[in-house]
Formats: structure tokens, C-alpha cells, sequence
């Protein structure tokens, strides 16, 4: 059954934002955002009686059952809140330096089918991406776009937040509780979305920090308390992953004055894309 993602704030920027699923009556007809309309109605050709899945990114999902459907609109009915949660055990969030086109969609993509809760975009010394002020908000909303497809794909009902490029320093020294401090941090598809208590934690500091590291003589190959992190319930883990260049090494001596720990996952040298997926794979391994 197809799933789509119902964004609360509508794609139309002139529209009123939507109501919450959770705030609708089961059995009420429900007016479906322009993008659900263009994907399932005109590309899908769905058809009145055809059913599917929403998810607003507040928890569960709903199944629904198209009403009415006219040349720029369409009404759906709801008929069942499904109370399936399934977000990963562990709260993680990567600060990922950005990379070129496909490489830097694929790693938010897995990211995202693995479960992570948050990217912080970063540009870095090495880096290979620094996005003009003009070009920040069009790049947020398509890696956003990027991780809600994917949501939509995997099964995933909270889809994780893409935080606005910040340059590493930047980060580092951010105190904690600003990380949603402001709308302009996260596309405005997800702005409401982004207030809700589940993203909440995101505020507080880590339970454990970690820097991918390139594997190097004389460092431990984890950090000590990662296996008693991984015991909590619910740890929350960020993760500072490098560009292809790795960090310089005043970024990677200001992580480490900040708290983040060397990891390093076997004796190879992971590319950008890949290390978010083998990084978090290995915590959902290790989880428990």
C-alpha cells in the first residue's frame, strides 16, 4: 500500500497550514496536500475507492481512501490510525560535512533508512560544498524531500529533521539547547513538525559524542562508554562525519575539546557517503 507523507505545512506557501491528522475524527474527509495530489492522483493515477497511507510525523500512521478527486484537488476519508512507531531505538544525529550531488542524496537517504533523527549539514576546511546564501533554502528542501522519500519508502513515520548548514566551528561551539532554536534551521515543510516533544531531545546534550576517525596508530578503536551508552534506553549519540579530505586538524582538535570522541570502524578509510551508513548500522548492532 502506498505511504505519503502529509505535511502539516502545505507546499502551497499561501496556503493555511493543515490540521494534525491526530485532531481529525476518524471517519472525516481530509483534504490532501498539492504534492500527495501530483504523486498519487496524476502520476499513480489513483483512482476514488483506491486506498493508501498518511503520516503526518506526530506518530502512527492513518489509512485512507480517496473520495473525491478533481482536476487541482483531492479529499481522502479516514479510516484506521495505525499506532506502529517504528523509529530506531537509539536518538542519533549526524554532523555530516556536505558533498556533491548524488553522494550527499544517498548518504541522507540511508541515513534515513537507518533511523538517524537529525542531520546537521556542516561546511568544513576540506570540504567540498559551500552553499551561497541564495542557495540554502532550495538545497534544504530537496535533502529534506530526499528524507521524506525515503521515509515514505522504508516505514518510517518520524521523518528526520535536515538542520541548515553551519560551518563546523560553528557547530562546535553551539551550545546545545539552540539546535531548533529558530524556523530557518529546518525547511518549512517540517518547521511545525520540527516543535513537536519527540524532536525535543535534540536540545539536550548527548549522551555520547563520537568523531568518525581515520584509523591512526595508538587510538582506541571505540570510545570506552560506548558499550554503557548503549545499555541506556534510548541513548542519544551524535556523530561528526568529515569530508573526503577528513578534517583539518584544528577541526578535529575543537571536536575533540567539545567532547567528541575518536571512533574508528575497522582499518579502512570509509568514503563520506558510506561511513553514516556503516556508523549507524553498527550502533543498531551493537544496541542492547
Amino acid at each position: 500500500m502506498r505511504r505519503f507523507f502529509y505535511a502539516i505545512n502545505n507546499d502551497n506557501t499561501d496556503a493555511m497550514p493543515l490540521p494534525k491528522l491526530g485532531d481529525i475524527p476518524l471517519g472525516s474527509h481530509v483534504e490532501l496536500p498539492d504534492s500527495i495530489v501530483h504523486h498519487w492522483c496524476r502520476v499513480l493515477r489513483a483512482n476514488i475507492g483506491d486506498q493508501g497511507i498518511l503520516f503526518d510525523g506526530f506518530g502512527g500512521e492513518y489509512k485512507v481512501e480517496l473520495k473525491a478527486i478533481s482536476k487541482k484537488n483531492a479529499t481522502a476519508t479516514l479510516l484506521t490510525h495505525l499506532k506502529d512507531d517504528r523509529t530506531a531505538p537509539i536518538i542519533s544525529k549526524i554532523g555530516l560535512v556536505m558533498s556533491r550531488g548524488e553522494r550527499m542524496d544517498y548518504a541522507v537517504q540511508k541515513a534515513t533508512e537507518l533511523g538517524v533523527t537529525a542531520i546537521q549539514l556542516l561546511s568544513s576546511h576540506h570540504g567540498e560544498v559551500n552553499l551561497k546564501p541564495a542557495q540554502i533554502e532550495k538545497k534544504l528542501a530537496h535533502w529534506q524531500q530526499v528524507a521524506i522519500a525515503a521515509c515514505e519508502q522504508c516505514g518510517l513515520n518520524r521523518p528526520p529533521l535536515i538542520l541548515a548548514p553551519l560551518s563546523i566551528n560553528e557547530w562546535l561551539n553551539q551550545p546545545a539547547s539552540d539546535a531548533l532554536n529558530t524556523a530557518t534551521m529546518v525547511s518549512p515543510i517540517v518547521s511545525i513538525l520540527s516543535q513537536d516533544t519527540y524532536y525535543q531531545v535534540l536540545r539536550s546534550a548527548a549522551n555520547l559524542r563520537m568523531q568518525m576517525s581515520v584509523p591512526a596508530a595508538g587510538q582506541p578503536a571505540k570510545p570506552e562508554k560506548l558499550a554503557s551508552v548503549l545499555k541506556q534506553e534510548s541513548p542519544y549519540i551524535e556523530l561528526l562525519i568529515g569530508p573526503e579530505g577528513g578534517l583539518s586538524d584544528d577541526e578535529c582538535q575543537k571536536a575533540e575539546s567539545v567532547g567528541f570522541m575518536p571512533w574508528q570502524i575497522g582499518s579502512r578509510v570509509l568514503r563520506t557517503e558510506t561511513a553514516p551508513v556503516v556508523a549507524l548500522t553498527t550502533l543498531l548492532a551493537f544496541y542492547g
